[in-house]
């Protein structure tokens, strides 16, 4: 079998890092590796424009409110390209602030700030902040997506968008609908951190699967032995769900 090679392109890691997001990066490229897969991880740094072109996932991260204003003034500059990348089935996964930039708009305390519109959904603000251990119960992993959240926004889903799963312990998306998250084409929008994919790899593997099928077309994923992985979410699990 011919090598299968994906490219993971690692937005603005300077600046969106607040929730050890590295960490997401970290676990893609490791499970491709040990699946035999090389995996080219290219960050963009600020002055630089994403290469998308060729890209098969890329990860927007968290970060402050004047670090989201700087990055979302630079995405908006490629928005036409980040359209074709997602409605071409491009893997892409944004977390926290990352999420709200997929909108149409988010708050910045009382400015109503431009988003990118990947994504029909549009985020304002509440009180309090949500915060604390989340879990979710989500169609794209077996067991459920465990982490943290904090923030103060609240983000509202277009009528034909799914969320990303059902909240069994916590807040989500706006703290009542009880949904979390979006999920669009082979877009993942979450509030979930700390990071999110360690303790997740169901939810790694979900991404690395699409991005997989979009290059080479379907194929199967090669098991991993995640006894450690999936003990630390059966521990969360246990703490938050008494399972």
């Amino acid at each position: 079998m011919a090598e299968q090679r994906l490219c993971l392109v690692h937005l603005y890691p300077e600046l969106l890092n607040l929730y050890g997001d590295s960490g997401n990066i970290l676990v893609l490229r490791k499970r491709m590796e040990w699946r035999g897969m090389t995996c080219d991880v290219r960050e963009v740094h600020v002055g630089e424009r994403a290469p998308l072109l060729g890209a098969d996932l890329v990860f927007i991260g968290g970060g402050s409110d004047r670090e989201q204003r700087i990055v979302c003034d630079y995405l908006l500059e490629q928005r036409d390209e980040l359209v074709s990348f997602v409605e071409d089935g491009g893997v892409l996964l944004a977390v926290c602030g990352g999420y709200q930039l997929l909108g149409h708009s988010y708050l910045m305390g009382d400015e109503k700030v431009q988003g990118l519109s990947l994504v029909d959904l549009y985020t304002d603000r509440g009180s309090p902040r949500l915060i604390g251990n989340i879990a979710v119960q989500s169609r794209i992993c077996e067991q459920p997506i465990v982490g943290y959240e904090n923030h103060g926004g609240r983000t509202h889903l277009g009528s034909g968008i799914e969320p990303l799963g059902t909240v069994l312990h916590g807040h989500g998306n706006d703290g009542t609908t009880g949904e979390e998250g979006c999920l669009y084409r082979n877009v993942v929008g979450t509030y979930v951190h700390g990071p999110l994919l360690p303790k997740n790899p169901g939810v790694a593997d979900w991404l690395i699967a699409r991005a997989l099928d979009r290059r080479y077309g379907k194929s199967e994923l090669v098991p991993l032995d995640d006894t450690e992985e999936l003990m630390a979410n059966q521990v969360m699990c246990k703490r938050l769900l008494g399972q």
